[in-house]
Formats: structure tokens, C-alpha cells, sequence
């Protein structure tokens, strides 16, 4: 499992040197976007608003818009060097709550930890010790230049990392549009709603779960591809300069190949003027 993070971690005076790995992966289906003339895919350029010219990677800067129209640049050494400050922290654990007191919508992404070199007496003492009180810890980590909360917990006796929200970045809930203040239910209707609810209950069972849509995605994909409902994108037509004259004579050779049983003397003697053809070729591109 790929290594994304290494580090240590911390509670009181116990160190201990870890190594994080990403629990989750991503399955969706991705889609390319093509060009419906000639099936070729589509290039997004970065494109400067003000001199409409095409940006290299080497000339853009980071910047903060601090109002509308005005930035503050700053500089990629000034950026690095604080990512590294931060980053050689070791992972303190703040404080100890229980798990029932987080609500989910703080959760973000999961981590499995794993104990570095040297870690793996104090990584059991950590998970035996969050198993038997029954709590997780609350610790704060960098990660790709952000600060991020954290709770570390244990998973099928595995210390698991999950990252969680800033209290202001999860939006009031109050501020959500039409939601009705009273509850306008009438007896009969709550009963019957709370029968469904204790006929549909069960134990939870992740493996009986599937993605239906990907599922269905995919068999729509392979049966295309089986009838051979595929596209190709049209050939680009090459353009007649220096730089790339000789992919031109290449490609020109190409599809005037002689087909089977054509002699072999006439092969030969096509190709025997071609040597002189390409030092010319080479010459050019030098003097160029």
C-alpha cells in the first residue's frame, strides 16, 4: 500500500514514528470528452484573461484576492518554506472524546496509519489504550499545505486517521432554504412511518451495498465495445515545415507502400535515394 505521509505522532511524552496510506479510493467511471466532428479529445488551455495568450506552467504565480480585481502574490519559496515548517511538526493529540460526540457531517477522508521504524511497541500501547476507554483522539496534521483536524481512532485493529472540518467550514444548517419549523404530522401518519422504519431496520452490512450506476455504466461501456461501437479520432493532418518534413516524407512513404507481389528491384530502387535526402534534412534543421 502506497506510503502518502510519514511522520510521528504524539500524546503526552509517547512518540510515536508512523506512516499513513489512503483507505478509500475513488471508483468513479471517468468519461473523456471528445470532439463530436472527429472523435478527438478535447485540450483545455489556461488562457491569460487580459492578454488572451496561453500561460506555461512557468509563469503562473500564486495569489490571495483580498477584494475584487486586487491580489496579494505569493511567492512559491515563501509557500515552501512554510508548508516545511509545518509539515515537520509531529501530530499532537489535543484532546481524547468519545466518537458519538462528532457528528458525521465533520468527517472528510481516511487514513490507515502504520508504525515506522521503531513505532510498533507505542502504536500497540495507542490502540490498546483507545479500545479499552472507548474514546478517539482529536489531533491536527498537514497535509498538502492545509491544516487539517483529525480524529484517530481504531478500524478492525488498525489505528485509522480521519480527517474532519473546521467548525466554520461546515455552513448552518439554519440557512438552508424551506425548511418547515413545525411538524405538521398527524398521529396516524408517525406511526405508520415509525412501522416501516423498525420493518426495513437490520444490521449494517457494507458488502451488501453496490454502485448500481457504475455497475450499469461499465456493462453499457463493454457491450459497445464488444460490437465494436467504437470511435477512432481522424487522423491530424501534418503541417509542411522544416521542423516536421521529414514525419511528412515518412508518412507520404507510407501510404504509397507498394502492396503485395509488387517486385522487390522496384522497392529497393525507391528507397535508395531517400539516404542523401536525409542528411540534407538534418543540415537544415542544424543551420536552423
Amino acid at each position: 500500500m502506497h506510503t502518502m505521509w510519514k511522520g510521528s505522532i504524539s500524546f503526552g511524552l509517547v512518540n510515536i514514528p508512523i506512516k499513513l496510506h489512503t483507505a478509500t479510493e475513488d471508483k468513479d467511471v471517468k468519461l473523456r470528452t471528445l470532439h463530436n466532428k472527429c472523435h478527438a479529445p478535447i485540450k483545455y488551455e489556461k488562457i491569460c484573461t487580459a492578454c488572451e495568450e496561453e500561460v506555461k506552467p512557468e509563469d503562473i504565480v500564486k495569489a490571495y484576492e483580498y477584494t475584487k480585481g486586487k491580489f496579494v502574490v505569493l511567492d512559491q519559496e515563501d509557500l515552501e518554506k512554510l508548508r516545511k515548517e509545518n509539515e515537520e511538526k509531529a501530530v499532537e493529540i489535543i484532546d481524547f472524546v468519545k466518537i458519538e460526540e462528532i457528528d458525521p457531517i465533520y468527517f472528510d477522508r481516511s487514513y490507515y496509519m502504520s508504525p515506522n521504524e521503531g513505532g510498533s511497541k507505542a502504536y500497540s500501547l495507542l490502540r490498546k489504550a483507545l479500545q479499552e476507554s472507548q474514546k478517539v483522539g482529536i489531533a491536527k496534521i498537514i497535509i498538502r499545505s492545509k491544516e487539517q483536524m483529525a480524529v484517530i481512532r481504531v478500524y478492525e485493529n488498525t489505528l485509522v486517521m480521519e480527517t474532519i472540518h473546521y467548525p466554520d467550514e461546515v455552513r448552518h444548517a439554519g440557512d438552508v432554504p424551506n425548511v418547515p419549523a413545525d411538524d405538521k404530522v398527524t398521529e396516524k401518519e408517525l406511526v405508520t412511518a415509525i412501522m416501516l422504519i423498525d420493518q426495513l431496520t437490520t444490521e449494517f452490512e457494507p458488502e451488501k451495498y453496490t454502485d448500481e450506476y457504475r455497475t450499469a455504466l461499465l456493462e453499457l461501456i463493454e457491450s459497445k465495445r464488444s460490437g465494436q461501437e467504437t470511435v477512432t479520432p481522424a487522423a491530424k493532418e501534418t503541417a509542411s515545415n522544416v521542423t516536421d518534413l521529414m514525419a511528412a516524407l515518412q508518412a507520404s512513404i507510407d501510404r504509397t507502400k507498394p502492396r503485395k507481389g509488387t517486385m522487390i528491384k522496384k522497392e529497393t530502387a525507391a528507397k535508395k535515394p531517400a539516404a542523401p535526402r536525409k542528411k540534407a534534412v538534418s543540415k537544415i534543421k542544424k543551420e536552423a
